[in-house]
């Protein structure tokens, strides 16, 4: 996603209203957010679905992949051969 341009992606709820095909056809092709304003100030985020996802997923892994990083930071950490080792055993695969 490219920065966002205050003179292209930031519209009013007004011109939303009016120019609704349009400022989505911006949207899409760009996949930039458009800023929408209500009396001048800043008040919703509009994103193109698909860049909506990118973000639902990587705050997806990134909530997986929190505890791991805890126990990194904490030291509760093995070495992989001791890991699979462990895990083989358990299982009781050969090698």
């Amino acid at each position: 996603m490219s920065q966002i341009s205050p003179s292209e992606d930031i519209r009013s709820v007004t011109d939303l209203k009016r120019n609704t095909r349009d400022i989505l056809d911006h949207l899409h092709a760009t996949g930039r957010p458009v800023i929408l304003t209500v009396n001048g100030r800043a008040d919703s985020v509009l994103l193109d679905v698909r860049v909506y996802e990118k973000h639902l997923q990587a705050g997806n892994l990134a909530r997986l992949l929190a505890p791991a990083e805890r126990d990194v930071e904490s030291g509760r950490t093995r070495s992989a051969r001791g890991f699979l080792k462990e895990f083989k055993r358990a299982h009781k695969i050969p090698g």
